[in-house]
């Protein structure tokens, strides 16, 4: 099925014209006159997966999500939001909203969003949405260890490279499950015209918060200070927290070795030589 045939189906209402914005996803005029992006995911698993992520994250008080208009088992239609510019005053607002998206918390650590599935993805790569009601060990295994597991088996790892990166324990303070994005680096974060940061593309699941606030660090974000500044108005960060960043992200960053090879696994054992 076509993207055009598949919103027709899925919405109800008749594809105008496509525009392709990047790799599967589309950008849809409708003949009612509304805008929708809708994207092509080869697993029923990945497209539920992200349904139920942006559900989840709709919170009144947190980042603002796009709409889901419908999916069936290949194709998502969310609506369009027209892209605008970063400035202070939306990352202000991104960081105090964040942290309200957070404190609404998961059931565990590990927890998929309600009706989304325990075999989930984040970007192409498979993420197991396990349960777990200690965060230091769910990390460990789930994140850690899983990523690393699959980055030998791709070749972006020696064994000798896993068994020190597997070494790696995130002291991070006891805290509740957080209701994390759980893919946010800086383009899942979409600048929109309406002034304000909205969050897209989720990989959700209960988490320490911290993790999320590392991959926002991980390939740069505009107003990133601001961003943090108002994060910890909000909620304080624990003691010691920006020395666990490289730590928080090596769950990327596996993530990025399975996907795209060797370059980003020599970040991960840099990362894993971090001194928190």
């Amino acid at each position: 099925m076509n993207p055009a045939a598949a919103v027709a189906e899925i919405t109800g209402t008749p594809a105008v014209e496509v525009r392709q914005l990047a790799g599967s996803v589309y950008e849809v005029d409708l003949a009612d006159g509304d805008l929708v992006v809708v994207k092509h995911h080869g697993e029923p698993d990945a497209v539920l997966a992200e349904a139920a992520s942006l559900e989840w994250l709709a919170e009144p008080e947190g980042p603002p999500v796009p709409g889901v208009r419908g999916h069936d088992e290949h194709w998502l239609v969310v609506d369009q939001v027209e892209p605008g510019r970063p400035t202070e005053r939306a990352a202000e607002e991104l960081g105090r909203r964040l942290a309200a998206l957070h404190a609404t918390g998961a059931p565990a650590f590990g927890s998929p969003p309600p009706g989304g599935p325990v075999h989930a993805a984040i970007g192409l790569a498979p993420m197991p949405n396990v349960e777990s009601p200690t965060w230091a060990d769910w990390f460990a295994e789930h994140r850690i260890a899983h990523y690393t597991r699959l980055a030998v088996d791709r070749g972006a790892l020696t064994p000798q490279e896993a068994r020190r990166i597997e070494a790696v324990r995130v002291a991070a303070p006891d805290e509740p499950p957080a209701r994390l994005h759980g893919d946010l680096w800086n383009g899942n974060v979409h600048w929109a015209a309406d002034g304000r940061a909205w969050l897209i593309d989720p990989a959700a699941h209960g988490g320490h918060r911290e993790s999320d606030l590392a991959m926002l660090a991980l390939f740069g974000c505009p107003h990133l200070e601001r961003v943090l500044a108002a994060y910890h108005e909000v909620a304080p960060l624990a003691d010691g927290w920006r020395e666990r960043v490289p730590l928080h992200q090596l769950f990327p960053l596996l993530v990025h070795a399975v996907l795209f090879g060797r370059g980003y696994a020599q970040q991960a054992l840099a990362a894993a030589r971090s001194p928190a």
